[in-house]
């Protein structure tokens, strides 16, 4: 036999919950040409995370090349 749902007679406490306009900001719609700028915006910053990891990683294997030298004149 289901449980019967209790529900509250009492109304929500207004200062219980918070505000609305405290949390998100409200929603903008974009235009097709503000969202082409953000996606370059965003692309162009991942081609240049990306560009930095791949000089850390030439970096990391000059060093590990450099390393094989040494092994290999000894």
């Amino acid at each position: 036999m289901p449980v019967p749902k209790q529900t509250d007679p009492r109304p929500p406490d207004p200062k219980a919950a918070p505000m609305k306009s405290e949390g998100r900001k409200p929603w903008k719609k974009k235009t097709p040409v503000e969202v082409i700028f953000e996606q370059a915006d965003k692309l162009r910053s991942e081609i240049a995370e990306g560009e930095e990891e791949l000089k850390a990683k030439r970096k990391q294997l000059q060093k590990f090349e450099e390393a094989k030298k040494l092994f290999e004149a000894s």
